[in-house]
Formats: structure tokens, C-alpha cells, sequence
């Protein structure tokens, strides 16, 4: 017969170091859900304050991809798609393919397809995956924004995003930290 070795429970101290207590079904259900509660009210957040700086100066600032983008950013905040690097990168180059496309070919979904393409090509040689970038590129063919107002707005509503996303790290205690690097 095995000697019977004696198991601490949980937040019991041993040498002076408390042991982490275990989680019961209850309490994983209730941390999922303050989890996701958070991360529905950071996403809400940074896209109503991109709604109101687009209605304080006139300007349409929030964008489909901005919005797909807060998402990745609050759901994977460990994932490098959700880096400030590839969020900020990535959203430049979209809009870059997308400019190109419209000084190549027409503005048609034709267009539009190939300049998401080209983004993806694009961040991956960069090493800048941001899959809704791909949507940048789409909104530019499609739209046709002048470049000198458009990508200015879009390159400081990527800073909101990311700064958005750092103060909604720090807020929620036990939250993953964002971002894991800087650039």
C-alpha cells in the first residue's frame, strides 16, 4: 500500500505561499460572463467615441473595418493580429492597395476584391496580419474618399483603437494585459 501523502487544499498556505483557490463551475460561469460583459462594453465604447469624433468634425470616421477591428483587438488581445503594430500597419496598407486599385482600374466589387487581395498580400510580407484591413481596402474602391482627408481619420481612429484598448485592459482586474508590445 502507498504511503498517503497529504494534499493542501486550496487557499490553504504552504511555506508561507497561499495556494491559488479553484474555481468552481459557478464561478467560471460568472468570470466568462464579466469576461464577456467587459469586452462588449470596451468594443461599445471605442466605437461610439469614433462615432462622436466623426460627428464633432463632420467626417465619417467609423468604418466597417473599424469596427471588425475592435472586435479582434477586445476578443484576442494576446493574438499579434491585435498588436498596435499590425492594427495601425495594416489599416495604412488597406487603404494604400485600395488607392492603388482605384488609380488602376474602376471603382467596382472587381476592383474592390483585388484590392483586398492585394492587402493581404501586403501584411503578410509586412508581417502585419490584420484580416480586416482586407475591408480598408474594399471601403476605399467603393467609396473613393479623398486620400488627404480619409487617411489621416483613419490613421488616428487606429490610435483610438489601440489606446481604447490598453485603458480597457488596465480597468478590468485579471484582464489580459494589452498590448504585449508596443510595436
Amino acid at each position: 500500500m502507498l504511503p498517503h501523502r497529504h494534499t493542501p487544499r486550496p487557499g490553504a498556505r504552504l511555506n508561507d505561499v497561499r495556494l491559488p483557490r479553484r474555481r468552481g463551475r459557478r464561478d467560471s460561469a460568472r468570470h466568462g460572463a464579466a469576461a464577456a460583459l467587459h469586452g462588449v462594453g470596451a468594443v461599445t465604447v471605442v466605437l461610439l467615441v469614433l462615432a462622436g469624433i466623426g460627428a464633432l468634425i463632420g467626417e465619417p470616421v467609423l468604418i466597417p473595418s473599424l469596427a471588425a477591428s475592435a472586435g479582434v483587438l477586445h476578443s484576442t488581445p494576446g493574438l499579434p493580429a491585435a498588436q498596435p503594430r499590425s492594427v495601425v500597419v495594416a489599416h495604412l496598407l488597406g487603404a494604400g492597395a485600395g488607392y492603388v486599385a482605384l488609380a488602376l482600374w474602376q471603382s467596382n466589387a472587381w476592383s474592390a476584391a483585388l484590392a483586398g487581395g492585394l492587402t493581404f498580400a501586403a501584411t503578410t510580407l509586412a508581417r502585419t496580419p490584420h484580416s480586416p484591413a482586407c475591408a480598408t481596402a474594399v471601403v476605399v474602391v467603393l467609396q473613393a474618399p479623398a486620400a488627404g482627408r480619409f487617411v489621416p481619420l483613419l490613421l488616428g481612429a487606429t490610435v483610438v483603437l489601440v489606446l481604447v484598448g490598453s485603458a480597457a485592459s488596465r480597468i478590468r482586474r485579471g484582464a489580459a494585459r494589452y498590448p504585449l508590445r508596443w510595436w
